[in-house]
């Protein structure tokens, strides 16, 4: 095929997509150009489906690629890329959110996208373009795919919106929303905010809905020029699940109505059984099953959407009930059990030397990280038996989603000088447990003590819709969540939002639909918020005794090199008589800035002693308890003339013998002897001669 090329300007700056060069036996392939990033993006599909596959099986893959930075792996040992980084994880995870809602829910035929960041100039972050690049990959395809989706990011920079800023420009902003869609409705949504207000954020997502349609306008002309050979569709079973719901007739009425889920799991566990059996040899099992589930599903959505009845018998508006304990776990910094209905997630917040950062080495950054957020999701949270096998990408973006809520609040380093790690363990799920675990998470910290600027809590909204009416579910639980449309999360403070993840299983939100959101969320996060202050009002005054005590100084970066010693072995020497890298860290920053941590006071007096005693600059007035070294000889005469008294490890200075009393001395040794601690006063300081004059009579 040959070379087609479109171009436009999009958010000010040029994009252009092209296709026919690259890849030539994908199925589709495209790259798109924006600034300096450039990424390929290609699609493939099966041409059948695998035995047995009983879901959509859509694979998405970002691959990051260090050349594209011009750079080189850091790894003394390994040079090619390795795992993806969690940025490339939560890539994917956003081009993937963006595709699935668009494909049919009866397809079946794998449908792969790679995207490969050939290209990346540091200001256009490559995110955007690669959620375009994959819409564009798959028209050209001709895979059954009701797009083209558009994608962009808003930023809010005094008061002004910003269409994909650069990253310069995203440092000054206090939002970073990524909105993606088709030409009517949003699709995806993600976003990190300062304390947004929620009026503010309609109108970023909004006014971004409005600024992708020139990329979704791109699309088609590229499509059009291509004019690619489109596939068929999966064929629909829409006539088994009629057969299905024929056969059970009024009896999953009351299932719907059930709020003991026990008891509701049970009864559905027998109806599936009775489907099984009466339609046997006629159709194949995994097919009755997904019949069953729709018909359950339709059952559910009907008694929202008409009745207003919920699975568990709650007001489409209502919070499920809440538990909340702080300080459980006796020898952690911080801890606190959220529950809310059958969620419960237990958060563990720990505090570190500022040397326990973690070291961030990706394609577009370098850079280091002092709060960091992870999320565990064990089997048994859901009642399953799985094998482990690392964390789930699902773990590391629910993970970012709570870190990315809770990072407006966390204390400046100069006022909390602390490496802060939480850990969310969710013991139990049905349903919005990375809102528990954000809810957990900012008591943990309270809990720690941790002087957070506002408490923050969150919130899962669900959907359902039949394309005419919608009704918006507060508290999304786990059935509501399977059978509904959307799973809306958002998390803020008292004074506006923090944090937003949008997915959907439909074609996309109305402006309608996503307002009534944010306002009922609002609504339900004060609720939820006043509940967590009853347990903890405030960031506790004092730190957990098994917290380490931070201690700052400051010393003259020329005496950085003197702390150190060759090859770290002055400093590793003062760890060592400290107890060790367990008991104390001794972080160096190359302004001068000591840090000195350890939960034991003395420990850290004792390092601070020996960090001060080899930096510490000697001033004229500042008096010293010293050990006497040496006695001073004249070299012609032999007489006695003074006395080397050592004030700190690494200085020494003289005291004359006319400074060792009012009275008149004949020979030092008279008063004071080598090994002797001396009472002395600075006198004098020469740099130059690198002398230090001393006073035993004037101190």
């Amino acid at each position: 095929m040959a070379s087609q090329t479109v171009r436009t300007i999009f958010a000010g700056k040029e994009i252009v997509l092209e296709t026919g060069k690259m890849a030539g036996l994908a199925d589709g392939a495209v790259t798109v150009k924006y600034g300096e990033t450039v990424v390929l993006a290609t699609a493939v599909m099966a041409k059948e489906a695998k035995e047995g596959t009983d879901f959509f099986p859509l694979m998405v893959d970002y691959e990051e690629r260090l050349y594209a930075a011009g750079k080189i792996s850091g790894s003394r040992f390994i040079k090619r890329e390795g795992r993806p980084s969690d940025q490339a994880i939560l890539t994917a995870r956003l081009i993937d959110r963006s595709l699935r809602p668009l494909f049919a829910k009866h397809e079946r035929r794998d449908v792969q996208v790679v995207v490969t960041v050939l290209s990346i100039d540091q200001e256009n972050d490559p995110d955007i373009v690669s959620i375009i690049a994959a819409s564009s990959a798959l028209i050209l395809a001709g895979i059954p795919f009701k797009g083209p989706v558009g994608a962009v990011r808003v930023g809010l920079i005094e008061g002004r919106l910003v269409f994909n800023p650069t990253k310069s420009q995203m440092a000054e902003s206090v939002l970073d929303l990524v909105v993606s869609g088709t030409k009517n409705k949003a699709l995806m949504i993600e976003a990190g905010a300062n304390q947004v207000p929620e009026e503010d954020i309609y109108k970023a997502i909004i006014h971004g809905q409005d600024e992708l349609q020139t990329i979704i306008k791109l699309q088609n002309e590229l499509h059009d020029l291509v004019s690619p050979i489109q596939l068929e569709s999966a064929i629909s079973s829409d006539s088994l699940h009629k057969e299905v719901a024929g056969f059970l007739g009024k009896q999953l009425e009351e299932i719907a109505y059930l709020s003991d889920e026990a008891e509701r799991e049970t009864r559905l566990t027998a109806f599936e059984s009775q489907v099984l059996q009466n339609f046997e040899g006629n159709y194949k099992q995994i097919d009755l099953k997904a019949a069953f589930q729709k018909v359950v599903e339709k059952e559910i959505r009907q008694a929202i959407l008409k009745k207003h009845i919920r699975p568990d018998g709650r007001k489409v508006d209502e919070v499920r009930p809440l538990s909340i304990e702080v300080g459980l776990l006796p020898r952690t910094h911080g801890s606190a059990l959220f529950t809310r209905g059958q969620t419960q997630a237990l958060t563990i917040a720990t505090l570190g030397a500022p040397g326990k950062e973690q070291v961030i080495d990706t394609m577009d950054e370098e850079s280091t990280k002092r709060f960091m957020h992870h999320y565990n999701f064990p089997p048994f949270s859901t009642g399953e038996i799985k094998a482990s096998r690392g964390i789930s990408r699902r773990e590391v973006g629910h993970g970012a989603l709570a870190e990315r809520a809770l990072l407006p609040v966390i204390p400046d380093q100069e006022k909390f000088p602390y490496t802060i790690r939480l850990v969310s363990e969710i013991l139990s799920s049905n349903g919005s447990s990375s809102m528990a675990s954000t809810c957990g998470s900012t008591l943990a910290l309270m809990d720690a003590g941790v002087p957070i600027q506002e408490p923050v809590s969150g919130v899962a909204m669900g959907l359902i819709t039949d394309g005419e009416d919608f009704q918006v579910l507060t508290d999304l639980q786990g059935l509501e969540d399977f059978a509904g449309d959307m799973d809306f999360k958002i998390a803020g403070t008292k004074n506006g939002i923090t944090a937003i993840q949008l997915d959907v299983k439909i074609d996309g939100l109305t402006p309608e639909i996503i307002q009534q959101t944010l306002t009922q969320a609002k609504v339900a996060r004060d609720f939820i918020l006043q509940t967590m202050l009853k347990t903890i009002a405030s960031p506790r005054e004092t730190l957990s005794p098994h917290a380490p005590r931070i201690t700052t100084i400051k010393i003259d970066p020329d005496k950085i090199g003197t702390l150190i010693g060759s090859g770290g072995k002055t400093i590793n020497k003062i760890i060592s008589e400290c107890g060790g890298k367990e008991v104390v860290n001794i972080d160096i920053d190359d302004d001068g800035t000591v840090t000195v941590a350890s939960a034991d006071s003395e420990i850290s007096k004792k390092a601070i002693n020996y960090v001060e005693g080899l930096t510490k600059e000697v001033k004229v007035g500042d008096r010293y308890q010293g050990q006497v070294i040496q006695i001073v000889k004249d070299r012609v005469r032999g007489n006695e003339v003074g006395a080397i008294v050592q004030i700190l490890p690494n200085q020494d200075g003289m005291v004359h013998i006319s400074e060792l009393s009012d009275r008149r001395i004949e020979k030092v040794s008279d008063i004071l002897k080598i090994g002797d601690v001396a009472n002395v006063v600075v006198t004098d300081v020469d740099k130059e001669k690198g002398r230090i004059s001393l006073s035993m009579k004037r101190y």
